[in-house]
């Protein structure tokens, strides 16, 4: 009964803090407050946590290689089956159709399935996603679309076109700058992300065989156990629901690439990958995760509105919660 008591907890948070906003006891930018707690404190605290509590087997990044795989691919395939969108439908579906909410929604969930032990693999899942949802997918979404960093597409006048005008440097000259550019967003995108940061430091320790302090795993704790409070209460607190038909065929479209891709990700951690069983279902469960937080950061920044990103990822998170028990019956592990 616990294994479904969690992520329904999960969803009836994500309830709370959009009925807050709705009552007014929450602001509409309220939830940018959250944000920058999340990803600057509780989300790396939860990870250090979990480094910090259960030994993690260095062979299991393999595991990461993979899942850099699963988060990177339906990018490509969205990129060019909506070629002939205009920008913004195709950054949002590029943002939002790719990645895995795993810290704040499928590590409790395997946890309620199989304990404290089964977080280690959902882990080592996590790192190989986090290489594109913390900054790989808005890197590649921004360099696909030719999407200028640091301003929405609203102020970029992004218009019906479907991708930004683009002239490229014919000179020497110009092309080393536009290369020194390109690599300096890559950088900061890359380690200007405080969780992925953290990632690197902890696989750094792993690899060194250094154990975490017990006295940081002590400071993080609290960290850890507020992780999926706050970010699902973000979620409520910025999404809205869809204010058009144009909006609400966005939703559609986000979950009908969505959810293909994880059956076959699934399927294929299942059936293929040389695992042993246990890893092999953590794998599944992770595989059928809702969208990434990430995604409503990223869609905010890059569109000015996170709004329907966060209605999305509820949406998902419900999708999320009937496919997770269904394949944990399944698999019987």
């Amino acid at each position: 009964m616990s294994a479904i008591l969690t992520p329904v907890g999960l969803l009836l948070i994500i309830l709370a803090g959009y009925l807050f906003k709705r009552f007014g006891l929450f602001g509409q930018k309220d939830y940018r407050v959250l944000q920058t707690a999340e990803f600057n404190i509780v989300l790396p605290g939860a990870i250090v946590y979990s480094f910090a509590t259960n030994p993690h087997d260095i062979s299991l990044l393999l595991i990461s290689v993979f899942v850099f795989l699963f988060a990177f691919i339906p990018i490509v395939f969205i990129f060019l089956a909506t070629r002939k969108r205009n920008v913004t439908d195709r950054a949002f579906l590029m943002l939002n159709g790719a990645g895995f909410n795993l810290g704040c929604f499928s590590f409790p969930v395997v946890q309620s399935f199989w304990g404290a032990g089964a977080v280690v693999p959902a882990a080592m899942f996590d790192i190989g996603n986090c290489v594109m949802v913390a900054a790989g997918t808005n890197v590649l979404t921004q360099q696909l679309l030719h999407i200028q960093p640091g301003k929405t597409l609203a102020e970029q006048h992004a218009g019906s076109v479907p991708t930004l005008p683009y002239e490229k440097p014919k000179d020497r000259d110009a092309k080393r700058l536009a290369r020194r550019a390109l690599l300096r967003t890559i950088g900061k995108s890359f380690f200007g992300s405080v969780p992925f940061d953290t990632y690197l430091l902890m696989i750094a320790l792993t690899v060194a065989h250094l154990k975490i302090p017990d006295w940081i795993a002590s400071i993080t704790q609290p960290l850890s156990g507020a992780n999926a409070l706050v970010s699902m209460l973000m979620v409520g607190m910025l999404m809205d629901l869809p204010q058009s038909k144009h909006d609400v065929k966005e939703v559609m479209a986000v979950i009908a690439w969505r959810i293909p891709f994880s059956v076959a990700f699934a399927l294929i951690s299942w059936f293929l990958l040389p695992f042993s069983a246990s890893i092999r279902a953590v794998m599944v469960i992770c595989a059928l995760a809702p969208i990434a937080i990430f995604s409503t950061l990223f869609t905010d920044k890059v569109l000015g509105n996170a709004k329907l990103a966060g209605f999305s990822l509820a949406i998902t998170a419900m999708i999320s919660l009937v496919m997770m028990a269904f394949a944990h019956a399944l698999m019987g592990v």
